[in-house]
């Protein structure tokens, strides 16, 4: 399969250095990720566009609604009107953008390019986070759920959910891709060993909180403090959420429980 990576332009705290979209030239050229509107990456669709053997791009699919890879379709659907632009819903946030957003669900079969791409619903950064899948070259395009060079954020109190993104972990290793194309960073060429290290990776965590919650530290700021050290300010306030959906979890398995604002082992 054939793809083109065009950087989105926005680099930060969060985005490292900037999200990656991917447009997949053919008969229908189809664009994986809206970016957030800056004047660069359009040139870059457009440049793209030009070496497609169709010029006309016939679809957006956004991965999921957060505002880097979402908030960039009224710019890209003002330079190309007669792109459909797709996702799964998520009905909190869809309004927030300049869409007439087209439904996708998952195992929805998608004309990309030259080859068909297979939705693949894997919730837990977002609701309505998706993957999308070419079965023919074994590439998956993972969106947030997975990246190079660190781990993802499960914002708890925003539509984060760790129980589901272990399941979509899970569903992406019965899949057995042999690449991975991440929102963020260069590609994965070893899928299975980093999903299995994302996996390990939150186990780990989980007993480190589980741990600390023992020996009495029983709020959520004093187990940010306790389990992420040396912390850059700028992502506190990440920890804090990526802390929540671990305490989220292990209450949703009656391990850990609140009271008022502290949390006790049971």
């Amino acid at each position: 399969m054939r793809y083109e990576l065009i950087h989105a332009h926005n680099p930060g705290p969060y985005t490292g250095a900037g999200n990656n979209t991917y447009l997949i030239p053919g008969r229908a050229p189809v664009l994986i990720d809206a970016g957030t509107g800056d004047s660069r990456h359009l040139a870059g669709v457009a440049a793209a566009l030009v070496q497609s053997p169709s010029t006309l791009l016939t679809r957006i699919l956004v991965t999921h609604g957060h505002v880097d890879h979402a908030s960039g379709i009224g710019a890209l659907l003002a330079k190309w009107p007669e792109a459909v632009a797709a996702k799964m819903p998520w009905p909190e946030r869809d309004d927030r953008y300049a869409a007439c957003w087209s439904a996708i669900v998952d195992g929805a079969l998608i004309a990309a390019g030259d080859t068909t791409l297979r939705a693949v619903h894997t919730p837990g950064h977002a609701p309505d986070h998706l993957c999308f899948f070419d079965e023919a070259s074994g590439i998956l395009f993972t969106g947030d759920l997975v990246v190079s060079g660190s781990t993802v954020i499960i914002p708890a109190s925003s539509g984060g959910d760790l129980v589901a993104y272990l399941a979509s972990l899970r569903r992406v290793l019965s899949l057995q891709p042999v690449r991975l194309l991440p929102a963020h960073g260069p590609a994965i060429d070893d899928p299975a060993a980093l999903v299995r290290q994302y996996l390990v990776h939150r186990q780990s965590r989980e007993d480190q909180i589980l741990a600390a919650i023992r020996v009495g530290v029983d709020t959520v700021d004093r187990l940010v403090s306790h389990v992420y050290e040396e912390l850059d300010e700028q992502l506190v306030s990440a920890a804090r959420e990526s802390v929540l959906a671990h305490l989220e979890k292990l209450r949703s398995e009656e391990r850990v429980r609140a009271e008022a604002n502290r949390w006790v082992s049971r």
